[in-house]
């Protein structure tokens, strides 16, 4: 089964828990990478890989002795990401995210890239995993995220002291990357 027809149907299934219709385009995976400092960050989660689009481009970018691991909830994508990355670690519940760090011997991560679609959750599971990643990341560590609309702009800027929104036209839907810092990195 194709990526596009998982998707397709996971999207239909559960509209709730899958943010597109499609995998991310190589434009959006590019943008989302270009906000972690590879050469530095020693410990990196993903949230919501779906069927490993931005792990593939971890794998090749972070460093041979950082920590990675992944956060899926869905089964079937859980079952597909072990097949094509034979011994990556794969989590079911981001807002268990510090229960992971911590059976990982890890205070803090460096980096946390996200495709989970916020905007579709409940209010309380995204405060839960918000909370999550601002307890789990390190200060000078980057949390960046896309969306498909401004809807958490708004929100992420009360959480983080620096917000910058790009956009990838290149991608369907097209959408906007958050890069967000808990502290204001000087420019």
């Amino acid at each position: 089964m194709t990526d596009f027809i998982l998707f397709l149907r996971r999207f239909v299934s559960q509209p709730n828990q899958v943010g597109s219709v499609i995998p991310s385009s190589r434009f959006l995976s590019k943008r989302m990478m270009e906000a972690v400092q590879w050469d530095e960050a020693r410990a990196i989660v993903e949230l919501g890989p779906g069927t490993g689009v931005f792990t593939k481009d971890i794998l090749q970018k972070k460093r041979p002795d950082a920590t990675f691991f992944v956060i899926e909830r869905d089964a079937e994508f859980q079952e597909i990401l072990r097949s094509r990355f034979p011994g990556l670690i794969v989590e079911d519940e981001a807002q268990k995210l510090r229960d992971y760090l911590q059976e990982q011997g890890l205070a803090k991560v460096d980096a946390i890239v996200s495709s989970l679609p916020f905007a579709v959750f409940p209010e309380q599971l995204r405060n839960e995993i918000l909370q999550a990643i601002m307890d789990s990341l390190d200060d000078d560590g980057v949390f960046v995220t896309y969306q498909y609309s401004l809807q958490m702009k708004g929100m992420l800027s009360s959480l983080f002291e620096q917000v910058e929104v790009g956009f990838t036209p290149f991608n369907i839907p097209p959408a906007f990357v958050y890069t967000c810092r808990k502290h204001a990195k000087p420019k």
